[in-house]
Parts: structure tokens; C-alpha cells; sequence
């Protein structure tokens, strides 16, 4: 009986919770077979388009809260106070360590741009700090390089971005 009620008092609220869903999985579906087309034509690793699906992941649960949040019809006051209360303790964590934001950003920039794969052999152009290696892997944070000397380096990704990279030797694209 309690069920009945419930449907018949929240009926429009179901359909359209049902309804965002149905629609951002979709959405979810489509970006997903964008990332795997774009991954294939550039010849990228797994883990790499895995991160990226990820990422596309999280943005569309944050998409999916809010709007149930606003089809729910829950008083803005409070979820203002505390959605603000949780930003600002993650804003002050960011703050903190600014740099994983800007590593995450220059990782799928260098997904999506792909100057360079894995495999590629490059030049870090540093005054101080000259390295030259294969890439072995691209990470969401950094990037691990292996020098001549069969040292294992890891390159901050917003790095990569920020300073000079030349490409010695490609893998066959």
C-alpha cells in the first residue's frame, strides 16, 4: 500500500528521474564510442582511453545528481550550505596540491592532442635538468620515461606541456 502511494504521489518525479538516465547513459555511451575511435586512429593503449572513460565517468554522474537534485525538488538552502561546505574543503585540498589539477588537465590534453605515444623517444629541453628517453607510459599524473642509461624517470605531465619537447625518433603511427 505504502509503495502505491508513493507512486501515485511522485509519478512525475520518477518518470523524469528515469527519463535523465535513460538519456545521460546514452550520452555516456555515445562519448565513450568517440574516445574508442579517436584511441584506435591514434593508436593509443587501453589504460590510457580507460582514464579518459573515467574522467567522462565522473562528469556525467555529477550531471546525473544534479539533475535529480532539481527534478527532486530538494530545498536549494540546504543543498547550497552544504555543497558549499564540500567545495570548500576540496578547494583548500586543491589549493594545497594545485598541481594534481593541472597534471589531470595536461593528461588529456595529451591524450586528445597526442604530440607524442608511447614508444616515442624524446628530449626534455631543460637548462638544469636535460633528459632524454622512451616513453613507457602515459599516467593521468605523470609520464614515465627510460633514459640510456636504463633509468626509470617520471615526468609531471603539466610539464610536458610547459617546457620544450623534441621528438627524436617516432614509433611507426
Amino acid at each position: 500500500m505504502f509503495v502505491l502511494n508513493f507512486l501515485e504521489a511522485y509519478t512525475n518525479q520518477i518518470i523524469a528521474s528515469v527519463v535523465s538516465i535513460v538519456i545521460l547513459v546514452i550520452v555516456r555511451s555515445i562519448s565513450f564510442s568517440i574516445v574508442e575511435r579517436v584511441a584506435r586512429k591514434a593508436s593509443f593503449l587501453e589504460n590510457r582511453t580507460n582514464l579518459v572513460k573515467r574522467y567522462i565517468s565522473y562528469l556525467i554522474f555529477t550531471f546525473i545528481v544534479i539533475l535529480l537534485i532539481s527534478v527532486w525538488g530538494i530545498e536549494r538552502d540546504k543543498l547550497f550550505l552544504f555543497l558549499s561546505s564540500v567545495l570548500t574543503v576540496i578547494g583548500v585540498a586543491f589549493f594545497a596540491q594545485w598541481s594534481i589539477l593541472s597534471n589531470i588537465t595536461a593528461g588529456v590534453i595529451i591524450f586528445f592532442s597526442f604530440p607524442f605515444k608511447i614508444g616515442d623517444k624524446i628530449k626534455f629541453i631543460d637548462k638544469e635538468f636535460p633528459i632524454e628517453g622512451e616513453i613507457l607510459d602515459i599516467k593521468s599524473f605523470y609520464t614515465l620515461l627510460r633514459t640510456s642509461e636504463d633509468e626509470e624517470i617520471c615526468l609531471p605531465n603539466n610539464l610536458l606541456l610547459q617546457k620544450g619537447i623534441s621528438i627524436v625518433s617516432n614509433v611507426k603511427r
